[in-house]
């Protein structure tokens, strides 16, 4: 058997870094659209996430299916990102926020000051606002807010949201819980080589191979929710989730062969045998 003359080369430490805090897993996950509790604790071990998002309003209001979701997971282990959803104005996101620290505050994460920021007035096609969501970051930041904005693929507002002070800047795949994968890869591309922040690929991630594929652009992690709660089995798609984000982080690492327009050998050349 032939064994490696050296290990594998890969960074030190490769952790995550946002607003200072370091996570050692590059995927998050969501709370919402799971048939019930017991699926959604099992699918958050299975994905091995740090940071898990919740919507506010939705806890506040104990809307259906969220009645005691705030006790369901154990904070403790688990990083708590209260984000904005429902809201439709700079307005009311900046409210919720607010809202939303002191509720990870009362569920004993005192020195948590992270948001996911969604502005999102479009109900047919949940495509956030960049203008609502601009104001809201500025003031957010001020308040001593880490701001992860969710947004459209825009390299230019994702430039402006860094040079605000946000932590991440969080693209969109394509529209929420459609499952449609990246369809614009090319902007993310581009958003990823001028960010000096972690960019955080956030929405339309439907099968591990597009996790893959998001994390090979250079993505620093992934927001996965609709396609691991509503899979046929949830834990399952999960773990699934967790090892295409490490493989797809790990071959970006790796650097991929140029593409070429004609085939190249594999075999040498040379000491060919001859009839």
């Amino acid at each position: 058997m032939q064994t490696l003359d050296k290990p594998l080369e890969k960074p030190l430490d490769d952790s995550l870094i946002i607003a200072g805090r370091k996570f050692q897993s590059r995927l998050m996950t969501g709370t919402g659209k799971y048939r019930n509790f017991d699926e959604m604790r099992q699918s958050i071990a299975a994905s091995g996430c740090e940071i898990v998002t919740v919507a506010v309003r939705r806890v506040q209001t104990n809307a259906p299916g969220h009645e005691g979701l705030a006790e369901a997971l154990d904070w403790s282990k688990i990083w708590m990102l209260p984000n904005t959803a429902g809201c439709q104005t700079a307005e009311d996101a900046i409210r919720v926020a607010r809202l939303g620290r002191e509720m990870a505050k009362l569920l004993g994460q005192e020195d948590n000051n992270f948001v996911k920021l969604e502005v999102i007035p479009d109900a047919k096609y949940l495509l956030p606002d960049p203008i609502g969501t601009l104001e809201a970051a500025e003031q957010l930041v001020k308040e001593g807010f880490a701001v992860l904005p969710y947004v459209n693929a825009d390299p230019l507002l994702a430039k402006r949201l860094e040079e605000v002070g946000c932590a991440t800047v969080m693209p969109l795949g394509s529209p929420i819980g459609s499952g449609q994968g990246i369809r614009n890869a090319a902007n993310i591309q581009i958003i990823i080589e001028n960010a000096k922040i972690p960019i955080v690929v956030d929405a339309g991630i439907g099968t591990p191979s597009e996790a893959a594929q998001a994390m090979e652009l250079g993505a620093d992690a992934l927001l996965i929710n609709t396609a691991i709660a509503q899979a046929n089995y949830p834990a399952a798609m999960a773990r699934a989730m967790n090892l295409a984000t490490e493989a797809g982080r790990l071959a970006y690492q790796a650097g991929r062969i140029p593409v070429k327009a004609y085939a190249s050998a594999s075999s040498p050349s040379t000491g060919r045998i001859n009839s």
